[in-house]
């Protein structure tokens, strides 16, 4: 082998090393992130969220924007945690244990969502409100979960424009028997329990799972009421009687039924945050996720998800709802 050739396999070889030390790298870091969603979560060694700048300011500390935009659900992949709820879970603890940080505003811009991921984000909001007090904004759609999620803050501030309420709870199934008559196709189920295939859209539901079902939504629905009586100290029963039906209301009525505090634009919370903080003239900064290699390799080889290729429409605004799953959504998003 003369030096040329020599040198050409030296460099496949430096070159084959690199590729390795790259990828084994890559596989680390993607690890990491996986295991950010369990056991790391909100320790110190968790990755933090970068900072931009949205309203500059001359006094000391800062007012921190959070953002919740979108249906809310636990099976939307996230920037540095496992799903969009570790991401919430993750910035509200950076900002809650930052002292620098005077003040929070979650902006909330969203229909609601799955009933445990609201719940989740919810109580992140009500520990973070332990620690800095938390101004909750609510742009075009604060209804049903995102409505349930405002409630941990610790003073409410929408548009009088803005789309707010819907307390209350829904689960949806579609009955496809009659098509399947027509189609001379028929579903044979085995099942180890008469409830086992109770949203089975083959057949109609019995008695007995319509009681089932409409217990298990009320049960949530109390858990909702409930939360909104004591965050916004309004009797129960006086919600359940009147606003706590489901409807949707305008940010001036919220206002008008105490279910909000304030109206006002976004720089309105801003300097809400600095006067509940002590911080008249801090600067207002958002987090944003810095670029991660866990998070691109996720894109490749982490969800099966991943292999597939999706298309979103401008005008395509419904939120893809999970059979058998409970919402907390209004009923003009459900299916």
């Amino acid at each position: 082998m003369n030096k040329k050739q020599f040198g050409c396999v030296l460099a496949l070889l430096i070159l084959l090393l690199c590729a390795s030390v790259f990828c084994n790298f890559a596989l680390l870091v993607g690890r990491g992130s996986h295991v950010l969603g369990t056991t790391t979560l909100l320790t110190e060694k968790a990755p933090k969220f970068g900072e931009t700048t949205v309203e500059d300011g001359s006094g000391p500390g800062k007012i921190v924007q959070i953002s919740l935009r979108g249906v809310i659900t636990s099976s939307e992949t996230g920037a540095l945690g496992e799903t969009m709820v570790d991401d919430l879970k993750i910035q509200l603890h950076q900002a809650a244990t930052d002292g620098d940080v005077k003040g929070i505003v979650l902006y909330v811009d969203s229909p609601g969502g799955e009933v445990t991921a609201s719940d989740m984000i919810y109580e992140a909001v009500c520990r973070a409100r332990a620690r800095k007090p938390v101004v909750v904004y609510m742009g075009s759609l604060a209804a049903s979960g995102g409505y349930y999620v405002s409630c941990g803050g610790n003073y409410l501030m929408a548009d009088d424009t803005s789309l707010t309420g819907s307390i209350g709870v829904i689960i949806e199934t579609l009955n496809y028997q009659s098509l399947f008559g027509k189609l001379g196709l028929d579903m044979v189920v085995f099942k180890s329990g008469q409830f086992k295939d109770m949203l089975n859209g083959a057949r109609p539901m019995t008695p007995e799972e319509k009681t089932y079902v409409q217990n298990m939504v009320m049960q949530t629905y109390s858990k909702f009421v409930g939360i909104v009586a004591r965050e916004r100290k309004i009797p129960e029963a006086q919600l359940r009687a009147g606003i706590a039906d489901g409807r949707v209301i305008s940010g001036r009525d919220a206002l008008d039924d105490k279910l909000i505090d304030g109206l006002g634009q976004i720089e309105d919370a801003y300097q809400k945050a600095r006067e509940l903080g002590g911080a008249p003239n801090a600067p207002v900064v958002r987090y944003e996720a810095e670029f991660r290699l866990g998070k691109l390799l996720r894109l490749f080889t982490g969800r099966s998800e991943s292999s597939k290729v999706q298309i979103e429409l401008p005008g395509d605004i419904m939120p893809r709802l999970e059979a058998g799953r409970l919402y907390l959504l209004p009923g003009f998003f459900a299916p």
